[in-house]
């Protein structure tokens, strides 16, 4: 009898599970599939800390799906060769997954796994993932399109009369050769763990999330933390956005009962605008799957004329650029595998307008840094975070202004730079200014404990922004520009905005 298979990829959960629930109510029996790619982990945007923490979460899941009459499949290799093993063994009817929006190298995965499908004769059912649109026909359709598939209802974990049985060891990664680095702070792996996450920012951490989304310190305890959760499917977005509007909707109709309740709703509509956000940039890389190898506008790419400097280069990743503020971040990132938003623009930044470096290596770089690293997040970001899109505000941010306005008395930057821990707060942003008799006394010596400022920050900054805009003259940059936009842009009208307008763009230095 013709098999079922569940191919697990970035959908590491068992409620809301259309391919499950699918595979559960057909009467075959059923194989759940997780496959680990040694290919994938030689990838320069793939870093260990990804596959460990999707093996972990992975692990859980074979617990929750044994409970449940099924049984999850560890394999270690080519995703066609995983494959045909296991049609030899069992004879797969059936392919059910999700539909996948990764980088280049799964697309084209997918590619030949849906060649080797056909020439078989299986049929691989992939099903609709959180709120991006495949073939979608015009950007015009996928607001419309992502609302309605949220509202959608959500399906409960599934039991399995037939579940095929798995004998083997679950893989680790050292017995591959590879190693993945030690991570502070790391998140509970799981899908319960996700859930449990999700439930304690909607009842009482979320309240400042509004506030304090923007701070590298207040975001840890105020944001969701969900990210990792996504990334890996542990939670579908479908499930975070419903539980958002029910609390919301609570939440206004027990006003009395809550304190701050403006606040709740502000950051939980906050909050859900930012979840149709992130659905909003993974829809790109799903329109165009080599953002992660081609700058939206190549032209653009071309007229920077970037190239990598290896000193600056191994400065800006080890955070030792001799600011502060950007070096605590980045040792922060390094340390954690997590930084919130806003300080990953101004990390792209950096590299992009003060360092004057390409976006291909430093968002390489970044994404193997990133716990919770999404392709079509990142790639969408870095491109708008570097300038080679040719629709974006150019966003320079200056980084001293930045730590003045996220971390006033300086504690953040002593905690990560531990080199400045004696600085006064004076001169914590600007420790290059201390009188030299200062520095001796407190055993801070710019230059010689702590590094002088790689380049002067204003001047960078104001260079690498006039170069930006130069890149997109041309009627050959502006053509695909106009392209990009068609294809890419939000739909929403942007509201107006106060700052100095440069050649039809707005300019603003946060």
């Amino acid at each position: 009898m013709p098999v079922d298979v569940v191919w697990f990829k970035k959908d590491l959960r068992t409620r809301d599970h259309a391919p499950l629930l699918s595979a559960s109510l057909s009467g075959n029996p059923v194989i759940c599939l997780f496959i680990l790619e040694p290919e994938r982990l030689e990838l320069d945007d793939i870093d260990p800390i990804h596959v460990q923490w999707e093996l972990d979460c992975a692990t859980d899941l074979s617990i929750a799906l044994k409970a449940l009459g099924a049984d999850l499949h560890f394999a270690v290799g080519d995703a066609v060769s995983v494959m045909e093993d296991f049609d030899k063994r069992y004879g797969i009817g059936r392919l059910l997954s999700h539909e996948e929006t990764g980088n280049s190298w799964s697309f084209q995965r997918d590619k030949r796994v849906l060649s080797w499908c056909r020439n078989k004769g299986i049929e691989w059912a992939e099903y609709p993932h959180n709120g991006v649109v495949r073939r979608l026909g015009t950007r015009d359709e996928w607001k419309r399109r992502r609302d309605k598939r949220m509202r959608e209802p959500l399906s409960d974990a599934p039991f399995f009369s037939e579940g095929i049985q798995f004998g083997g060891e679950i893989p680790q990664l050292e017995d591959l050769g590879f190693y993945p680095r030690k991570l502070t702070m790391r998140p509970v792996p799981g899908e319960d763990a996700a859930i449990e996450r999700l439930e304690s920012f909607l009842s009482h951490r979320g309240r400042e999330y509004r506030r304090g989304i923007s701070s590298p310190t207040l975001s840890v305890k105020h944001g969701s933390g969900l990210s990792p959760y996504f990334s890996s499917g542990c939670l579908s977005m479908r499930r975070a956005v419903q539980e958002t509007t029910s609390r919301i909707r609570w939440i206004r109709e027990n006003r009395s009962m809550i304190q701050g309740p403006d606040d709740w709703i502000k950051s939980l509509s906050s909050f859900r605008r930012r979840l149709a956000w992130r659905c909003h940039f993974i829809q790109k890389m799903e329109m165009e799957p080599n953002l992660d190898l081609v700058a939206q506008n190549p032209v653009i790419d071309r007229n920077l004329r970037r190239e990598l400097d290896d000193d600056r280069f191994e400065r800006w990743k080890d955070g030792n650029t001799g600011w502060p503020f950007l070096d605590a971040c980045m040792r922060q990132l390094n340390s954690t595998g997590w930084i919130n938003f806003r300080m990953r623009a101004m990390i792209m930044s950096a590299a992009s307008y003060n360092l004057w470096m390409p976006w291909r290596e430093t968002g390489a770089y970044l994404a193997k840094q990133f716990l919770d690293y999404e392709p079509g997040i990142h790639w969408s970001q870095v491109g708008m975070q570097s300038g080679t899109t040719g629709i974006n505000t150019i966003r320079a941010y200056s980084m001293t202004k930045q730590g003045k306005d996220q971390d006033p008395s300086g504690e953040y930057i002593r905690k990560w730079v531990p080199e400045l821990s004696m600085v006064p707060t004076k001169f914590i942003h600007e420790p290059w200014k201390m009188p030299i008799q200062l520095q001796n006394e407190i055993s801070c010596v710019i230059g010689r404990t702590y590094p002088s400022p790689i380049l002067d920050e204003l001047e960078s900054r104001k260079e690498g922004v006039s170069r930006s805009y130069a890149a997109r003259g041309g009627e050959e940059a502006r053509s695909i520009s106009k392209k990009v936009l068609q294809l890419h842009g939000s739909r929403r009208r942007p509201k107006k905005r106060r700052g100095k307008n440069v050649k039809g763009v707005q300019q603003k230095l946060f």
